[in-house]
């Protein structure tokens, strides 16, 4: 069995899925709220109230704490000459080899949050799919893009 890919994704890029977390706990603080006036107005379970603060901070430390940082450790990517190598997933771990032929282009791209932290996300297009390694930092990022971009060319030419 082959080794795993080399590179990880900095670690910045565990902060900034913590921030999405924290978005996303808050959105459901929203929902158990609205759970917890609906009730006040209808019945009263004060079992409900219970349910719905567990809940809430049961979500809270999965989107903030735990799926952040399951998520860090598997991510890993490798660029070879004939192949680019990923593997990433939460539960199942799943590995990715994308031929340097089969390359189209590659996109970086780098929203508010990703901005803040000085990170980016590479897209690399085939006429399949897209595959995206986010959280780089975005130096290592425009260098990793030149460095695909230049070896599906030579790839390319091979063929």
């Amino acid at each position: 069995m082959r080794q795993e890919p080399i590179n990880r994704l900095s670690e910045k890029g565990l902060r900034v899925w913590r921030i999405y977390g924290i978005f996303q706990s808050l959105i459901a603080l929203l929902v158990g709220v609205g759970v917890g006036v609906i009730n006040y107005f209808t019945g009263q379970h004060i079992w409900l109230y219970i349910v719905d603060g567990v809940v809430i901070l049961l979500i809270g430390y999965l989107l903030i704490y735990l799926f952040p940082k399951i998520r860090w450790t598997r991510w890993r990517y490798e660029v070879r000459e004939q192949e680019i190598e990923l593997q990433h997933g939460l539960f199942i771990v799943k590995r990715t080899l994308v031929p340097m032929v089969r390359v189209q282009h590659v996109d970086t791209e780098q929203g508010p949050i990703l901005r803040k932290y000085d990170l980016s996300s590479i897209t690399i297009s085939t006429a399949a799919t897209n595959h995206t390694i986010p959280a780089l930092i975005t130096s290592e990022a425009d260098e990793l893009r030149g460095r695909i971009s230049v070896l599906a060319r030579v790839a390319e030419d091979d063929v």
